[in-house]
């Protein structure tokens, strides 16, 4: 499972890396929402939760699925723009404004992806015209609740209005709390974007994109970007450009717009210290997979408490010592056990620290 971006025939030029006010504002909303999902701030989160106006805090209801389910396209009004090579305003007002270019037929299709049913690969949905394709919106929203139910049909009705509301509401949310975190992490995000800039100038996208994240990687052609995550989609560049955006907010999300006619873009959390790189999806799924066996289970019982040999595993579960084999195998393939010759003896043993953090490796693949 990936996602990934066919750059051919993409210069260099057109490549960018660049700060977004508005994306973060949507990062920060999400960490509000969900702050089981941003661990790392919530000492941030408590303390604009405590002074968040409570008829601001309503309003944010209201609207809330555009950001804590998913991320919604409307936080890169940059991508929608007409030729496909627009950049991200330096302020949020800036970019307020490139969202109000959007025709109101982008801005509801982009407003209304909130269900695990994604509609990027479903071509000219037509939300203001066609009367099934509404119909069906409501029912997906109906799936979600009431309040989404009511933004939804505000939303088909009357364009204009949802779009000045929604405007205003992030208006008054870079009043009551933006402003101040924007000003403090916008320095370390133009900085990690110069970084990546240059990375890209003198040693090529390979390099930068796996300064980027270890879940993002160039094929061997230098053709296609590949976002190793756990769905399936597909963009190219064609005669559009290609937008990096950091964030400070958005650890672990990794987030690729990959919308139809849009330019294509990709958000990754600027590095923090203590982070290891995550594990692929394939590794994590080998993983998984090897430990869900009942006999490799009770073989890890035994190699957590030491090192062992084929021959004593094979013995103290009654088993054959190719059977041992066998799943040890599999354990090694999923690097889940170490092994380390000792005179004639080969003994294995747990990898402790891989297993340790298979868990958090799991939600950061799933959240990715």
């Amino acid at each position: 499972m990936s996602v990934s971006i066919d750059i051919s025939g993409l210069a260099p030029e057109r490549i960018h890396v660049v700060p977004s006010p508005l994306s973060e504002l949507g990062m920060s909303l999400h960490a509000l929402s969900e702050p089981g999902h941003h661990p790392g701030l919530q000492g941030w989160v408590t303390a604009v939760s405590t002074r968040l106006d409570p008829c601001l805090a309503d309003r944010l209801c209201e609207a809330d699925f555009l950001w804590r389910t998913t991320f919604s396209d409307v936080f890169a009004p940059f991508a929608g723009l007409p030729g496909q090579g627009e950049l991200p305003g330096a302020t949020l007002a800036e970019e307020l404004d490139q969202l109000d270019k959007l025709s109101d037929e982008q801005f509801v299709d982009a407003a209304l992806e909130f269900t695990c049913q994604s509609t990027y690969t479903e071509p000219d949905r037509k939300l203001l015209s066609d009367p099934a394709v509404q119909r069906r919106a409501l029912d997906l929203a109906a799936a979600r609740g009431p309040h989404q139910v009511r933004f939804t049909k505000r939303l088909l009705e009357d364009p204009p209005v949802v779009r000045a509301w929604f405007r205003t509401l992030m208006e008054d949310c870079d009043e009551a709390f933006f402003a101040d975190t924007w000003a403090r992490v916008h320095h370390q995000l133009a900085a990690d974007a110069r970084h990546k800039t240059e990375l890209l100038r003198r040693k090529g996208l390979a390099e930068a994109l796996k300064a980027i994240s270890g879940a993002v990687s160039l094929d061997e052609s230098g053709q296609v970007i590949t976002v190793d995550k756990m769905s399936d989609g597909r963009t190219t560049t064609g005669s559009g450009g290609l937008t990096i955006v950091p964030t400070s907010l958005g650890w672990p999300h990794l987030w690729v717009l990959h919308r139809r006619g849009w330019q294509a873009s990709i958000t990754y959390p600027i590095s923090a210290p203590g982070l290891t790189s995550p594990p692929t999806v394939e590794q994590l799924t080998r993983r998984m997979s090897a430990l869900a066996h009942p006999v490799r289970m009770r073989l890890c019982r035994h190699l957590a408490r030491g090192a062992y040999t084929t021959s004593e595993l094979a013995d103290a579960h009654g088993m054959t010592a190719p059977e041992i084999s066998r799943h040890l195998s599999v354990l090694k393939k999923a690097d889940l056990i170490t092994t380390r010759r000792r005179g004639r003896y080969v003994q294995h043993q747990l990898d402790i620290s891989v297993v340790s953090r298979l868990g958090s490796d799991f939600i950061e693949g799933v959240l990715r």
